[in-house]
C-alpha cells in the first residue's frame, strides 16, 4: 500500500500551483511517499492521480453545524473524579456548568466526559457515567447554550442519554470497538461521530505498546475503523478521526505521530488533535503537574494547527484560542 503525507505550507500567500491542504488554510505542493519496508520518497502534485490531489486537497464537509474552514477548539469538561489533570474540580453539577460557561466564551465545542480514560483509570458502570453527564447537558441547553456538545463515551446507553439531553457530536476513544451497541447508536442518532485510535482499555494501554510502524499502524486502524462505521450506516462525511495521542504509546510513538500527522488527510475526514496536558509534554518540559503544562500544550497545538488539524481539543481553551490567532495573524499578515 502506498501512503501520500501532503507536506504542510503556512506560506502568507498561497504559492503558485500549490492546493489548499483538506480545503483549509495551509497548503501543499509536495507530498512524502511512504511505502512499508522502504525508505520514503518526495513527489510534486504532478506526480499524483487526480483521485489522490482531490482527496488531499477537497474542502471538508461540515462538522456538528461548523465550517472546518478554520482550525476548531474542542473545549474539555471533565465530570470526574479521577481524571490526570482536572480530576474532581468539576465533579459538582454547578462547578461543572460554572467551567462549561467560562469555556463557551472562547470554544467551538464543549466535549463533556464522565469517565476517565487516563492511563491505568478503571470502568466506571455506564449508569453513574449518564447520571454525571446528561443533568449538566440538560442543564446548559434549558440556559440557552447554543455550541455543539460533544459527548466523549464508550458506551452506547451513555451516548444515547447524553444526546436526548441535548448532546450533537459523539466523540468514542475506542472508534465504536469498546460497546458492540455503539455503532448502531449512532448510526440511528444520526449524529456526527469522531473516531479515536487506541489500544487494549485504559486500565492496559501503556503496558509496553508495540507497533511495526506507528504511523501506519495507526493510520491503517483508523481507516478500518472508518470503513466500519460506514458498514453500520455512518456516512462517512459524519465522521472525523483522532490519532489518540497518548493511548497505547510511549513518548516516541507520540513524537513521530505529531511530526508526521498531515498524513491522516489522506482518510479524507476531518482530523482532530487532542494532547492538551499529556504525560509526554511534561517529560519533555520537565513540568510534572498537569495544570503547569500549557505553555508546552499551546506548542503542541500549534504544531498541529501548522499541519492543518481541523480541530484541537484542549483544557485551556481562552489560551488555545489566543494563540491560534496569533499565530494566524502573523503567518498570513492579517490581522
Amino acid at each position: 500500500m502506498i501512503y501520500y503525507r501532503p507536506i504542510a505550507m503556512s506560506d502568507p500567500a498561497r504559492p503558485k500551483g500549490a492546493l489548499p491542504l483538506a480545503g483549509g488554510w495551509t497548503w501543499f505542493s509536495q507530498v512524502e511517499v511512504l511505502t512499508r519496508g522502504a525508505p520514503s520518497r518526495i513527489a510534486s502534485l504532478a506526480d499524483l492521480d487526480t483521485e489522490t490531489r482531490d482527496r488531499l486537497s477537497a474542502p471538508r464537509a461540515d462538522f456538528g453545524g461548523l465550517t472546518l474552514d478554520r482550525p476548531r477548539i474542542m473545549g474539555i469538561l471533565n465530570i470526574t473524579p479521577d481524571s490526570f489533570s482536572d480530576g474532581g474540580l468539576f465533579l459538582k453539577p454547578e462547578a461543572a456548568m460554572m467551567q462549561a460557561r467560562v469555556m463557551a466564551s472562547a470554544a467551538d465545542i464543549l466535549d463533556i466526559g464522565g469517565e476517565s480514560t487516563r492511563p491505568g483509570a478503571v470502568e466506571v458502570a455506564a449508569e453513574e457515567e449518564a447520571a454525571r453527564t446528561a443533568p449538566v447537558i440538560a442543564a446548559l441547553r434549558d440556559g440557552g447554550l447554543d455550541l455543539p456538545i460533544s459527548i466523549d463515551t464508550r458506551k452506547a446507553s451513555v451516548a444515547a442519554a447524553a444526546f436526548a439531553a441535548g448532546a450533537t457530536i459523539l466523540n468514542d476513544v475506542t472508534a465504536l470497538q469498546f460497546d458492540p451497541a455503539m455503532a448502531g447508536v449512532a448510526a440511528a442518532l444520526g449524529a456526527p461521530v469522531i473516531l479515536m485510535h487506541s489500544v487494549a482499555t485504559p486500565a492496559t494501554m501503556q503496558a509496553d505498546p508495540q507497533y511495526d510502524d506507528v504511523l501506519l499502524d495507526v493510520y491503517d486502524a483508523l481507516a478500518a475503523r472508518l470503513a466500519q462505521a460506514e458498514a453500520a450506516g455512518i456516512p462517512r462525511d459524519r465522521l472525523a478521526v483522532d490519532p489518540g495521542i497518548g493511548f497505547g504509546k510511549t513518548l516516541q510513538h507520540n513524537l513521530t505521530l505529531l511530526s508526521r500527522l498531515s498524513l491522516f488527510h489522506n482518510l479524507g475526514v476531518p482530523v482532530l488533535l487532542g494532547a492538551s496536558r499529556k504525560r509526554f509534554i511534561g517529560t519533555i518540559g520537565a513540568e510534572a503537574e498537569a495544570q503547569k503544562r500549557v505553555p508546552g500544550s499551546l506548542a503542541v497545538a500549534l504544531a498541529g494547527v501548522a499541519q492543518g488539524m481541523q480541530m484541537i481539543r484542549v483544557h485551556d481553551v481562552a489560551e488555545t484560542r489566543q494563540a491560534i490567532s496569533l499565530w494566524q495573524a502573523s503567518t498570513s499578515g492579517v490581522a
